[in-house]
């Protein structure tokens, strides 16, 4: 499995998906440990208008974990086979490990399509 997650320079899961400076993307073994960790540049702008959900796609991301996220970027992730778990915060690495323990669920809520500051998502424990 491959979970990507839109993060900040320091590692901290990004607030608003189509504004993050990258993806770091996550290989779970069948023991559901942590093998690999790969670093991929995010394209400039809009999460939906991008190609980004093929780029990840193509490299095996069946799973999106992300903070702030619009409807269209989801939609967009979902036609390329990629779930998307909303309202996730905080360190990437750590929401990873709580996600593949069954510990975090989608939030519900996606945010509106303002390109503005979002709402302060949390996971959802």
């Amino acid at each position: 499995m491959k979970i990507a997650v839109p993060v900040t320079s320091s590692r901290e899961i990004d607030g608003h998906f189509g504004h993050c400076e990258f993806y770091n993307v996550f290989a779970i073994s069948e023991n559901k440990e942590i093998v690999d960790v790969q670093k991929m540049e995010s394209p400039q702008g809009c999460g939906c208008k991008s190609n980004i959900a093929s780029v990840l796609a193509e490299a095996g991301v069946t799973v999106m974990l992300a903070g702030g996220i619009g409807n269209g970027a989801i939609n967009v992730l979902n036609n390329s086979g990629i779930e998307v778990v909303r309202g996730c915060s905080g360190n990437a690495e750590e929401v990873v490990k709580l996600y593949v323990a069954g510990l975090v669920s989608d939030s519900g809520s996606s945010c509106q399509h303002t390109h503005g500051e979002g709402e302060d998502h949390q996971c959802s424990h």
